[in-house]
């Protein structure tokens, strides 16, 4: 072979070319790591942007530091005042600009999807600044009249946890008048609350004003202290002191102001859509809530349609039973027959105990990780109790020192159905929030703003999913245990009808309240609890059935596409693994789960 006519001659006449091939490779490669650098650049400057805002959020809280078990503020409360809050938008403003100066392709896969939920967040919180809600600062459901039960949620194993708390309470009325000044605001501006849920305020704020310090609600923290707590009364005459001398002044303060003031100017109108710019307002609360871009108009369809087909189911039930009269007769009967309820609150918390511990085996059958946190049951406050819902969650603390709660009602045992209570368990505590969400603070490799926040539609979706597994887990046994759950179900779809109809469609209070007595056998007092609820927090409630909705039409998707290779255990895994998310990410997650199965 002649290899001078083959590499000779070539390498002869083509040094110019060569010299150009090897500068054309330096060029690539510093091009290479140029860009390289450039694209770490902008995923360390990503980072640094969701690291400073959370170091932000925790400062400006000290309130949620303490949660977490950041206790260097932890004699402070957070500055609610318009000043502060104008300060923090002009800051979410900047930090979207920033954001959107990033190219998310050039992050990784993980980072991407941070991009795409932080993004998504300050989106959402800029296109709110629009609207007054933080005008809005009385509520029934919880608020500066009921702060005392902020300390459920805190942690108290130290000496110096007790005394922090006392110097928070002896800034409570620079927060109390805080309050007021934006309450006048409200008033000036025309954003005031109904005055219907503002009489229930009114009543709380005066469950704050007692002769004896020890009485007060704010005491109850230091009546009973645990060992190892060093000068146990001098800590607890401090405690009497102080809330003799600046906490229940604060407060008859703010009754004064509230009689005075606020209620005479107080709304007699209900719906959101009768303050400024209200229209809008409700549909972005609407979207925000339910991580879609649906109108209270497709919303209120979407319930009138579920309403429909679970009465359906429900009356196959009655008929089961050989019920004789009308469908509002059998609800009555739920609702008045004494068979179907303690009398005692001790009966009823002990039949929620009991519950519990006769699902939780269950769970392992449903999925393949369980979270390591454990999780109580408690009664929900007493000063809070008659205004507020049946029964709610509240997640455990970031360090592991406080478990996850399940919070139920006990006021009224005679109107808290015993047909309810394991639906309810499901819900707030496993398979539901509490698996949820201690699963999710326990993941690994993400941000702590995905850790200790979420999405409404993806949280309460889960929980109410949740109640369709009851019978996978042997409860529901009796008719009316499984019309109870229907129950709930229908609850969940009323609330699409009656948010958006009073919020959205000019409905009157009174009737979404008979709407709801119609439709399902909660009992009266829930129903004005829950109709009192909707109405202080505006689309909320939307967010319940059309995350469950979504999460059902995927595990619906995957039976049928699968077959007999769906795994119930892999699709919970699909689900949850990410923590909280939007309702379009979960889809484009499980799809891609759809197809790598196939």
């Amino acid at each position: 072979m002649d290899y001078d006519s083959l590499y000779g001659k070539s390498l002869a006449i083509n040094t110019g070319e060569l010299i150009m091939i090897k500068n054309f490779f330096l060029w690539f490669f510093i091009m290479l790591f140029i860009t390289g650098s450039s694209n770490y650049n902008q995923e360390e400057n990503f980072n640094q942007i969701v690291n400073d805002e959370w170091q932000r959020w925790v400062k400006e809280d000290p309130l949620f530091a303490s949660y977490l078990g950041d206790k260097s503020a932890n004699q402070d409360w957070p500055d609610i005042t318009e000043k502060a809050l104008r300060k923090s938008q002009k800051k979410e403003r900047e930090v979207l600009q920033k954001l959107k100066n990033i190219d998310p392709m050039v992050l990784s896969e993980t980072a991407q999807l941070n991009y795409r939920l932080f993004l998504y967040n300050y989106q959402k919180y800029v296109k709110s600044h629009q609207f007054d809600s933080h005008l809005l600062t009385f509520g029934q459901r919880g608020g500066i009249q009921l702060e005392h039960e902020t300390a459920e949620s805190l942690d108290f194993s130290s000496t110096q946890d007790y005394e922090d708390w006392l110097m928070r309470l002896t800034k409570l009325p620079d927060l109390i008048d805080d309050h007021i000044d934006l309450a006048q605001l409200g008033i000036q501006r025309g954003v005031t609350a109904p005055k219907i849920l503002m009489e229930r305020v009114s009543r709380q704020i005066k469950l704050q004003i007692h002769q004896n310090p020890k009485e007060s609600p704010f005491y109850n923290i230091f009546s009973v202290m645990p060992d190892g707590i060093e000068n146990k009364k001098e800590i607890q005459i401090k405690a009497q002191n102080i809330i003799q001398d600046k906490v229940i002044p604060a407060y008859i303060e703010l009754d004064q102001f509230f009689t005075d003031t606020y209620l005479p100017a107080a709304r007699e109108t209900f719906g959101i859509y009768n303050l400024p710019n209200g229209y809008e307002w409700y549909e972005n609360l609407a979207n925000n809530h339910t991580t879609t871009n649906l109108t209270p108009d497709e919303i209120h369809q979407i319930g009138l349609d579920e309403v429909a087909r679970i009465k359906d189911e429900m009356e196959k039930i009655i008929e089961s039973l050989n019920w004789q009269g009308s469908f509002d007769d059998f609800l009555n009967f739920l609702r008045s027959d004494p068979q179907f309820y303690y009398e005692t609150e001790e009966e009823l918390f002990q039949a929620y105990l009991a519950t519990t511990k006769r699902i939780d085996p269950h769970t392992l059958k449903l999925f393949k990780t369980l979270p390591r946190t454990p999780y109580g049951i408690k009664a929900i406050p007493k000063e809070s109790a008659p205004d507020t819902t049946t029964a709610y969650y509240m997640r455990p603390s970031p360090d592991g020192t406080r478990a996850g709660y399940f919070y139920v009602n006990l006021y009224r045992p005679e109107v808290r159905p015993k047909y309810e209570i394991e639906v309810l368990s499901v819900h707030e505590a496993v398979p539901g929030h509490h698996l949820q969400i201690a699963l999710a603070m326990e993941l690994e490799n993400i941000p702590n703003f995905r850790k200790y926040s979420g999405y409404t539609a993806f949280i309460e979706g889960w929980g109410l999913y949740s109640e369709s597994l009851g019978e996978e887990m042997g409860l529901y046994q009796d008719p009316y245990s499984k019309f109870g759950a229907l129950t709930y179900d229908m609850w969940r779809a009323v609330r699409l009808v009656v948010d958006t109809g009073m919020h959205y469609k000019g409905w009157s209070r009174q009737k979404a309240i008979d709407y709801f007595k119609d439709n399902a056998a909660k009992t009266e007092q829930d129903i004005i609890n829950e109709i009192d609820r909707y109405l202080i927090m505006p689309g909320q409630a939307l967010a319940y059935k059309i995350g469950q909705l979504k999460i059902l039409e995927l595990k619906e998707k995957a039976q049928k596409e699968l077959g007999e290779s769906f795994s119930i255990k892999d699709f919970h895994s699909v689900i949850l693994e990410q923590g909280s998310l939007p309702l379009n990410i979960v889809e484009e997650r499980f799809d891609a789960y759809l197809l790598a199965s196939k």
